[in-house]
């Protein structure tokens, strides 16, 4: 029996992660592309000093758009739980409850890099718990800020299971899909919970932001691995359907730069 037979159907929801890689007025152009090709959420990688801060770039995104906005992710090791929830439910405010917020530990070393001090896989941990809870706070009875988790271990995801909306699955690109399927089904706990998957590459392209550089498309497809999508449209939107029947993904994240390609597939399963 499929494990999946017993869990809500989810609409279909595409996401897509667009940082600011040149001038301004491309970056909104691209925004507004976004928006016209029936996508669901623009969302912001949180890399200090590689892009604008986060908060503000998305302000501007949902004030020139109609588009959901959400972080991708905020990463616990660089933030403080208050200031983050802070952050999160006046974007949710300010948009008019179109904003959900993303959180995750963090790329290990991220901190250091930046200059500050080591936080501990516990201490992420952690924060991402204060976090939530703060913006519970925050948000009060009359609203309530969604929020994606992105989980690798046993511990973040029973994490993600207690507090979170939604899931993501840092996904190791040497997996192949019975790994990822056995992973997320194992994961699947006494609630039904939105599951979401980021998307690294599409056929040889690989998206700024969404991978480690240097990812090697040809031992993705190699592996079977499910964080690649074939470049032709067809192809690409029989593919999500299966990880939807087989697996239960619903929300699918991916790179600005295939936006346009992937535009037929979004519109085609969108809302489905």
């Amino acid at each position: 029996m499929n494990d999946q037979a017993s869990r809500v159907t989810r609409p279909f929801r595409f996401g897509v992660v667009a940082p600011i890689g040149s001038d301004l007025p491309t970056w909104r152009d691209r925004v507004r592309r976004i928006a016209d090709s029936g996508y669901s959420t623009l969302l912001m990688p949180d890399v200090p000093t590689w892009q604008p801060a986060l908060g503000p770039t998305l302000a501007t995104a949902a004030a020139i758009t109609d588009l959901r906005i959400g972080s991708w992710v905020y990463a616990a090791a660089l933030r403080e739980p208050w200031s983050t929830a802070w952050e999160a439910h006046s974007l949710s405010v300010l948009t008019e409850g179109r904003f959900e917020m993303g959180i995750g530990a963090g790329r290990p070393g991220i901190e250091v890099e930046l200059g500050l001090p080591a936080v501990s896989p516990a201490e992420r941990r952690a924060r991402m718990r204060e976090t939530v809870a703060a913006l519970r706070t925050f948000d009060g009875p009359d609203l309530h800020t969604p929020v994606v988790m992105a989980v690798s271990g046993s511990k973040s995801q029973a994490l993600a299971l207690e507090v979170a909306d939604a899931v993501t699955f840092v996904l190791p690109s040497d997996d192949d899909r019975a790994e990822t399927t056995k992973r997320v089904r194992d994961f699947a706990g006494g609630r039904d919970i939105e599951l979401a998957q980021h998307v690294a590459a599409v056929g040889d392209g690989v998206a700024p932001f969404m991978a480690a550089p240097g990812l090697d498309t040809a031992a993705l497809r190699a592996a079977d691995s499910l964080v690649i999508l074939p470049s032709d449209p067809a192809a690409a939107a029989e593919e999500i359907q299966r990880r939807r029947e087989e697996i239960g993904f619903s929300y699918f994240v991916i790179g600005a730069d295939f936006a346009d390609t992937l535009a037929p597939v979004v519109a085609k399963l969108a809302g489905q």
